[in-house]
């Protein structure tokens, strides 16, 4: 029995060591979180029943990056955290003592060193004990200041994450294939090309101060000390008397901030830690464990059992990926029909069948439908010759180096590849349609009434079978139209943002509208020579003088108007708005301040509008709170939301938008 066991560790270990493997190091992942847990808790039973630990164990090891380049050792080692699952464990282990909740962030781990004031090292994580010098990547990556105040040692350790909106808007601009941000952020700090990884909008936000020469013994005191310094760190808690109710009831805080996605970066958890720092240290080290280092809290994932209906191919971006659409199960409190498949190359993992295929379904993170087993597969698992939207042929390509099979629609005027365009073009930055979902969009192309941007405004003529659709009616149909007429008025850099130009982010376009009207843009990059013997403006060098773009987006820019098809879509698009010139600063107000907006507003139109006004007046509006935040406005003052209690920590004044009119309009004394 006990061989039986020791063949079965043995498997376990490869299995999971592989899958880490490509978990850290930017590759398709081999099996899904869920799976690995399962696994991981697996061979600890059977280590315990068995006695027997064996060499390699993900139990006893850190899991690595093998990011390429100089290795560098640590000061101090980056020891793994235990996990756990259960909130009485979590209580368990806290022992009654002060501690703090925070994100278990889902990226790359990354240890900052400064001295004398200076950023001396950045360096990966590795194996805990030994990572990879990139200090040469340092600039590239948001939240890792050159310089702070404190002169004295500082060691830092953070994640390095990208956005999900960021990730979406990358995959879009890039035609790139990644299955989530942590593939993405880990994948680009590969790359030797320091423009390249600055685009991709790679954000460092530390979570724990390793060492200082400051004299600061609480955990919660040595994170406020970092913010005092300029930087950004990880969102987090105080709990005073961990017993069941306050640690359920700081784990549900967080959880409804994964359920109702107001965190914008991916967490695979939470990290509990001693506020003690002093007590932290007296642990032991268990394998690659210190015991009193912190407890990594992993959401116990809900599976359903679910019979497939069928496999629908969805055309999107670059690749026609395969969605599982099932019997509808209830998951994390909500009614799950539809889990995507990702590509070819999960499906062959999972074994997929056809309809009637049994399948077992999660909510990963709480947040994203998983198919996570086929518990027996009916029929077979078919592949699609045409592309479902536009029918032209489909083939199969595998990617270099990760062997991934993707499907991919031969057609590269294909509407369906346009969707991630199409949801920019709606979004609250671009034209900011109200009520157009990147679904209803696939919808709305699937059923042939857009092909291009203008459509947009000629879908009144599908008012009434809009009306009719599942999941709409005619008052949302009505919001939508009206929502659709709204935006015709529209701000030149909206409009260009809106237009998904490789590149152009909205920083991009307002430089751009800075130097030019919105008609001298067009012009000065469609324009060719009237003499036919000279040269031709070259692209890169049109709107390479202007402040902050270069040679290479002037490139991207040109090439985009000098193409025929876009400038057609372009000319039957704006004969459709309103267009209102961006302008610049009017005032100066808001000069040097930096603030950040959270909830309601009630005498601006909305939060775009009270930022449009802000800028207007020379400030800043920064999306989380942080050292260089001047003020907080929120309507709800006395809120205990984490924006209000980050805010009263670094003591930075909380103001209602009252305030903000009275002090910084010309409603002012």
């Amino acid at each position: 029995m006990t061989d039986e066991r020791i063949i079965r560790m043995q498997q376990l270990i490869r299995e999971m060591n592989d899958a880490s493997d490509t978990y850290y190091n930017g590759l398709p992942e081999r099996m899904t979180d869920y799976e690995w847990d399962q696994r991981f808790d697996e061979l600890r039973q059977l280590e315990q029943e068995t006695g027997t630990t064996l060499p390699d164990s993900p139990t006893q090891r850190v899991s690595e990056d093998t990011v390429q380049g100089q290795k560098e050792e640590h000061e101090f080692a980056a020891l793994s955290l235990a996990k756990t699952k259960r909130a009485d464990e979590v209580v368990k282990w806290a022992e009654g003592r002060p501690v703090w909740v925070s994100w278990k962030l889902d990226g790359l781990t990354l240890v900052a060193t400064y001295d004398n004031g200076t950023l001396t090292k950045v360096v990966t994580r590795g194996n805990g004990h030994t990572g990879t010098n990139i200090t040469h990547l340092a600039g590239a990556i948001g939240g890792l200041p050159q310089h702070i105040v404190w002169t004295g040692h500082t060691v830092i350790r953070g994640e390095a994450v990208i956005a999900y909106d960021d990730f979406e808007r990358f995959l879009m601009e890039s035609g790139e294939d990644y299955a989530n941000p942590r593939n993405l952020a880990s994948g680009s700090l590969t790359l030797k090309d320091v423009e390249e990884v600055r685009r991709r909008h790679i954000s460092w936000i530390p979570f724990t101060l390793v060492y200082t020469t400051a004299d600061i013994n609480s955990w919660g005191a040595r994170m406020d000390w970092l913010d005092s310094m300029g930087f950004s760190t990880v969102e987090r808690q105080l709990i005073m008397q961990p017993d069941m109710a306050a640690i359920t009831a700081g784990i549900d805080l967080f959880t409804q901030e994964v359920t109702t996605k107001k965190n914008p970066y991916p967490v695979d958890g939470l990290v509990v830690c001693y506020d003690d720092t002093q007590y932290a240290m007296t642990g032991s080290v268990t394998g690659h464990h210190a015991t009193r280092a912190g407890l990594a809290f992993k959401w116990q994932d809900e599976a359903a059992q679910t019979v497939l209906r069928e496999v629908e191919w969805s055309c999107a971006a670059s690749t026609i990926s395969p969605v599982a659409v099932f019997e509808p199960v209830a998951l994390e409190g909500t009614t799950v029909r539809r889990a995507s498949l990702c590509n070819i190359s999960e499906c062959e993992r999972l074994g997929m069948g056809g309809p009637g295929t049994r399948l077992s379904v999660i909510k990963a993170n709480k947040i994203i439908p998983k198919v996570i087993a086929v518990e027996h597969a009916e029929g077979t698992f078919d592949i699609p010759e045409a592309c479902p939207v536009c029918h032209a042929p489909a083939v199969v390509k595998v990617s270099e180096g990760s062997g991934t099979r993707t499907l991919h629609c031969t057609n590269a005027d294909c509407p369906a590849k346009q969707l991630k365009k199409f949801a920019r073009f709606v979004s609250k930055e671009g034209m900011n349609i109200d009520g157009i979902s990147e679904q209803t969009l696939s919808k709305f192309i699937n059923l042939g009434w857009v092909s291009e941007y203008a459509d947009l405004y000629s879908l009144r003529a599908h008012i009434r079978e809009l009306s009719q659709m599942e999941g709409f009616g005619e008052k949302s149909a009505a919001n939508i139209m009206r929502s659709i007429d709204r935006s015709r008025s529209v701000e030149a850099h909206r409009l260009l943002y809106a237009l998904s130009i490789p590149l152009c982010g909205l920083d991009v376009c307002k430089r751009l509208l800075s130097a030019y009207s919105l008609e001298e843009l067009v012009a000065e990059a469609t324009r060719r020579s009237v003499d036919l013997f000279a040269s031709q403006p070259e692209p890169q060098d049109v709107f390479a003088h202007v402040a902050g773009i270069g040679p290479e987006k002037s490139a991207h820019f040109v090439a985009w108007f000098r193409d025929a098809g876009n400038m057609a879509r372009y000319e039957r698009l704006v004969s459709m708005l309103d267009i209102l010139q961006t302008a610049a600063p009017t005032g100066e107000r808001c000069q040097g301040l930096t603030f950040v907006i959270t909830g309601d507003v009630h005498h601006y139109k909305n939060r775009n509008e009270l930022k449009a006004y802000i800028e207007s007046q020379g400030g800043k509006v920064a999306s989380a709170v942080s050292g260089a935040t001047s003020y907080l406005i929120n309507n709800d003052v006395t809120s205990t939301s984490g924006k209000n209690k980050k805010a009263q920590q670094l003591g930075i004044p909380i103001i209602s938008e009252d305030d903000f009119i009275s002090k910084y309009t010309e409603t002012e004394a």
